[in-house]
């Protein structure tokens, strides 16, 4: 086989639904149809033929995506089987073997597998802790040669929630525009941001961005799989040739109940309630990390759903994970999916009384084996 394994959803995959606490979802509490859909909306949905939707992307669906950019319509939109599909055929589309990626670290790490799968050379680039995650841009420009074919960001960023600035969204622009390297930049935890201001996309900040996007995280919808890519008319025609080679088409039923969640109202409404509860359940989180002193050091995200942790404990955080997991019924991200040792990650969009019991179970599990 020639992809490695993708450690992060294996992982997540073989357990999540084995345990009495799974802290590891990275968005929202899902909605239910009743919760999200009025009468009216349900009825005509229950009345919907099950047959194929377009293969690119309804055209009611893809101009209420367009909507959420500047500068783009339908024609620059291709909707995907969530948005690690729209990940998969973005790589197929602008890669070829022997190209170079330079990719932000930490990072959902997708990308980093395909690129090793197609023969590519992927790179890191980091953001650093010590300056509240803020990229390197140095080190990034340090990275990139006349081979690198594609700067991979992601923002806000999946793990730590960090968001990017004017100012480093515009050199980043620059280093790429340097060697002539696309831009493809996650951000399906747009719209998660805890000030409630939805940061700028890179669309239209360089002709050679793509950008994905989605309704499983910032939206509370992961069980439509419904994804997107975003670009220049041309590159997403050439996308949706390898869409055509994967899956085909999204799902029928969520087409429209995708199209609905988009519709501006009832998306201000989505966003609103994910923010509040980002915003409750991170307060709560802190009090809970906060009461063992310099056990836990954070950085406060700001964005995502989730809540990025260096613990001070000699113990290997995959050990950690394993041990929480099989002891005490709760589950964390390890680190070590990020290539980061003494992390680890919890989610913090779950209902509050929800994560406040996993942790209850940590708070056991610590006082067990290390007396705290």
């Amino acid at each position: 086989m020639n992809i490695p394994i993708f450690e992060l959803e294996r992982v997540q995959s073989l357990f999540e639904n084995t345990v009495d606490y799974n802290l590891t979802e990275s968005g929202f509490h899902p909605y239910t149809l009743k919760e999200l859909l009025s009468a009216e909306q349900l009825e005509v949905l229950s009345n919907t033929v099950l047959g194929y939707g377009q293969t690119n992307g309804a055209i009611f669906l893809r101009e209420s995506i367009s909507a959420i950019y500047e500068g783009v319509d339908k024609d620059n939109v291709l909707v995907t089987n969530g948005s690690s599909e729209a990940n998969f055929v973005a790589c197929h589309t602008l890669l070829d073997k022997g190209d170079e990626v330079v990719m932000m670290v930490p990072n959902y790490m997708q990308i980093w597998g395909i690129a090793e799968e197609m023969g590519c050379i992927p790179k890191a680039f980091h953001l650093k802790e010590e300056n509240n995650w803020a990229p390197d841009l140095e080190e990034l420009r340090s990275k990139v040669t006349p081979k690198t074919k594609m700067i991979a960001i992601c923002n806000p960023n999946n793990p730590t929630g960090y968001t990017l600035n004017k100012e480093e969204m515009d050199e980043i622009v620059s280093i790429a525009q340097s060697v002539n390297a696309w831009i493809f930049s996650d951000e399906v935890y747009r719209g998660a941001e805890l000030d409630g201001n939805t940061i700028p996309s890179f669309i239209g900040l360089y002709d050679k961005v793509m950008v994905n996007g989605g309704l499983s995280k910032a939206y509370a919808l992961p069980g439509l799989r419904l994804g997107w890519l975003v670009g220049p008319k041309d590159s997403i025609e050439d996308a949706w040739a390898y869409h055509d080679y994967t899956s085909i088409t999204a799902g029928i039923m969520s087409h429209y109940i995708g199209e609905i969640a988009l519709q501006p109202k009832k998306r201000a409404e989505i966003l609103d309630r994910n923010r509040n509860m980002l915003s409750e359940n991170l307060k709560e989180v802190k009090q809970w990390l906060d009461q063992y002193g310099d056990l836990f050091e954070y950085v406060e995200p700001k964005a995502g759903g989730m809540l990025f942790i260096k613990y001070n404990l000699d113990i290997n955080s995959t050990e950690l994970a394993e041990w929480l997991r099989k002891e005490k019924s709760v589950f964390i991200v390890a680190g070590d999916c990020y290539g980061m040792d003494h992390y680890f990650r919890i989610g913090i969009g779950e209902r509050k009384e929800y994560i406040l019991s996993g942790l209850d179970r940590i708070k056991d599990a610590l006082k067990d084996r290390f007396g705290l």
